[in-house]
């Protein structure tokens, strides 16, 4: 615990191990098992528990419980985990469950994520890279969330929903389906509203790639025939794309949920306000 600070009303259970400048402050509660990364900020009346590692860099704000036990009933008590990543920021009143004893195991987040005040990950989901949970988002248990995906506020997902890549959840969006890479959900049920462009360029893709999803997605949901058919056209037609690749490796993957679709009558919006292209 080299050059670290603990603030003497918090408890550090004998077992935990503390890594080099970390901070914690008053009334923290650091479980047995916890393994505290380097360069760790962890403020008042945060609580740690159970097998928990939390990555270097990171931020936990007050009240914030991080690794209690899964809310599922086939958890014997097992021993299961809670791993995340490095430079994660999360703030006040987050909770994330470890996994339970009866499925995977545990519960795993990636690096650089953001999660707002009150937002919830279930036992058992597998979070990506670059994840941004608005205030008050609550997923299931089983949930898998992609890189570079953001869910904006009050969002709820079901249990076992996949969110692919760099897709985009709505606000206050209820998901009980699969959401493609690069897709958009909105509404209450969510459905497939259009690509998420700015978030695409945003992280960088470049244009002729946007442009492939583009004709890739109005292809899969022309409605001319199932989109499992359809699906094998695009990668015939898109071969070259890794984008596109991904989105029908989603498609085609075996998964527990349906995939949200535009709605009947209506096609998908594949443009945004500010693009001149």
């Amino acid at each position: 615990m080299s050059n670290s600070s603990i603030h003497p009303t918090s408890i550090i259970e004998a077992g935990a191990k503390i890594g080099d400048r970390v901070n914690i402050g008053p009334f923290c509660h650091i479980g047995a098992e916890a393994v505290i990364g380097n360069d760790v900020s962890i403020l008042s009346h945060a609580v740690i528990m159970g097998a928990t590692t939390l990555g270097d860099g990171s931020k936990v704000y007050p009240n914030a419980i991080l690794g209690g036990e899964p809310q599922n009933t086939k958890h014997k008590g097992g021993h299961t985990t809670l791993t995340i990543g490095r430079n994660c920021t999360i703030r006040e009143g987050v909770t994330m469950h470890r996994g339970t004893d009866s499925s995977r195991g545990y519960t795993t987040v990636g690096n650089n994520c953001m999660f707002l005040a009150y937002s919830h990950v279930a036992h058992d989901c597998d979070i990506g890279d670059n994840v941004t949970f608005s205030n008050n988002v609550m997923i299931g248990g089983h949930v898998t969330v992609g890189n570079n995906v953001i869910i904006g506020g009050g969002a709820a997902l079901h249990q076992f929903v996949r969110v692919g890549h760099h897709a985009f959840i709505g606000g206050l969006a209820a998901v009980a389906k699969d959401v493609v890479p690069y897709g958009m959900a909105i509404g209450n049920h969510a459905y497939l509203a259009g690509l998420n462009i700015v978030g695409m360029k945003r992280s960088g893709m470049a244009r002729p790639e946007i442009h492939n999803l583009r004709h890739a997605v109005r292809m899969l949901f022309d409605r001319s025939k199932p989109v499992y058919k359809r699906a094998e056209d695009v990668r015939l037609e898109f071969s070259q794309s890794p984008a596109v690749i991904d989105l029908i490796d989603f498609i085609l993957a075996d998964t527990k949920r349906h995939y949200c679709t535009p709605p009947l009558g209506s096609g998908i919006e594949t443009s945004d306000s500010d693009d001149n292209s």
